[in-house]
């Protein structure tokens, strides 16, 4: 089949072409958040995917097997993430507003956080909430909106800024989206 029987005229096909363009370019700016914080959260999977998280476990901070391997996560087994925005040794997040709704803070009710399998330097600064937020070798760690379930690691290279954190406190690195 050739063109010209399919759109009837290449006008035509440059119209479509373009309609078409336009809407990829709307759908992918409604993906991004204000504040230059990298994506909203992903939906993907079902409805049936919106699983609650697993009960909490008594440590702060713990490491699970994923897809990228071993990683750190939080009490209740969801992946942790760092920001690249943020400074080692800083005394606040740079995630705030609507980065902070999409990525909020690994939370802790002592400044002492316990720890299971970590070897890195655990910490807390005061969040943007007032609260305790964990830090892992002085970088503050959040947990992912997009993440539904334990071993989840949907904010992986999200905005080449977010990334999975190892046990030593280092970025897991290596993919981007």
């Amino acid at each position: 089949m050739n063109i010209r029987s399919r759109f009837g005229s290449p006008a035509r096909l440059i119209v479509v072409l373009s309609t078409s363009s336009l809407c990829l370019l709307g759908l992918a700016a409604c993906s991004m958040t204000s504040g230059g914080t990298g994506y909203a959260p992903a939906t993907t999977g079902s409805a049936a995917s919106a699983t609650p998280a697993p009960a909490a476990s008594s440590a702060a901070l713990a490491t699970a097997s994923t897809s990228l391997g071993t990683v750190v996560v939080d009490g209740n087994g969801m992946t942790v993430y760092q920001y690249g925005k943020d400074a080692a040794g800083a005394t606040s997040s740079a995630c705030t507003g609507g980065c902070a709704t999409n990525w909020p803070a690994v939370e802790s009710a002592s400044a002492s956080p316990t720890v299971t399998g970590i070897t890195g330097k655990v910490g807390t600064i005061t969040g943007t909430d007032g609260k305790l937020q964990v830090t892992l070798n002085g970088l503050p760690l959040y947990r992912y909106a997009g993440d539904s379930a334990a071993g989840d690691v949907n904010g992986q290279g999200i905005g080449h800024l977010w990334y999975a954190v190892a046990p030593d406190g280092n970025k897991i690195s290596g993919y981007s989206k």
